[in-house]
């Protein structure tokens, strides 16, 4: 039987991507990838992770949904705003940036005007890959996710993109009857249960390990109704 395989929230982490693929074994022609969104901020390479998503999409059936991050990166080069700029900087931006330009700590509006030209002119391939991603995948067992479904929609599938990228509290307090488990990242299961290992649950799943935060890469694989986790420490 084919497997599942889950990512999410890689936050510019290249080193436990790659770890975690090999030490899986991972395989395009016998696995689905499904990677659940936030491919940069806080890490120290953001730029190599989408790098390596486009290969992975293009060349390998991944599937990859958009997170709040990848969106907000896309709002700063396509419709930069003050809110847009200061939530960017705020959210662990700058490690972005510096994936992508060659600039220091210290972000002036200037040094800012001339990043966001040098990815728009050099990098606007990325740019447009993220910003077309969908917010959502399902298949005959799962839901997936970046940050969860909103209660309050009898179809979900109806909710605002927002809610698709950004709910948190609402969503893992509520119960579902989908019928299908809801997989999900974005907020941190160390935030959920104090640990960073999977939370299961029983209609969702999350899998957000925190790896930017300096703990873990977590990765769901999912093969003859059976869940194993696997995870790569980041320190």
């Amino acid at each position: 039987m084919k497997r599942t395989i889950m990512i999410s929230d890689i936050h510019g982490c290249i080193d436990q991507l790659n770890q975690i693929l090999h030490h899986i074994k991972y395989n395009s022609e016998y696995d689905q990838l499904i990677l659940l969104g936030d491919y940069v901020d806080r890490g120290p390479n953001s730029k190599e992770v989408v790098d390596r998503i486009i290969e992975l999409v293009k060349r390998h059936n991944v599937i990859a949904l958009r997170g709040n991050h990848d969106q907000r990166l896309v709002d700063l080069i396509n419709n930069d705003s003050f809110l847009v700029r200061s939530k960017f900087i705020e959210h662990g931006g700058i490690q972005t940036l510096q994936s992508y330009c060659n600039i220091d700590n210290e972000i002036s509006n200037e040094i800012l005007d001339q990043a966001r030209e040098t990815i728009k002119t050099r990098f606007g391939h990325h740019i447009d890959f993220l910003g077309q991603l969908p917010l959502y995948h399902e298949d005959n067992e799962h839901i997936y996710v970046h940050a969860g479904l909103n209660p309050n929609y009898k179809d979900w599938k109806n909710q605002p993109d927002h809610d698709f990228m950004y709910i948190k509290d609402e969503f893992i307090g509520s119960n579902f009857n989908l019928n299908k488990r809801i997989v999900f990242g974005h907020t941190r299961t160390i935030d959920i249960h104090g640990t960073p290992d999977i939370w299961f649950n029983d209609d969702k799943i999350g899998i957000d390990g925190g790896c930017a935060y300096g703990m873990q890469l977590n990765c769901l694989i999912f093969q003859d109704k059976t869940y194993i986790s696997e995870n790569i420490k980041r320190f």
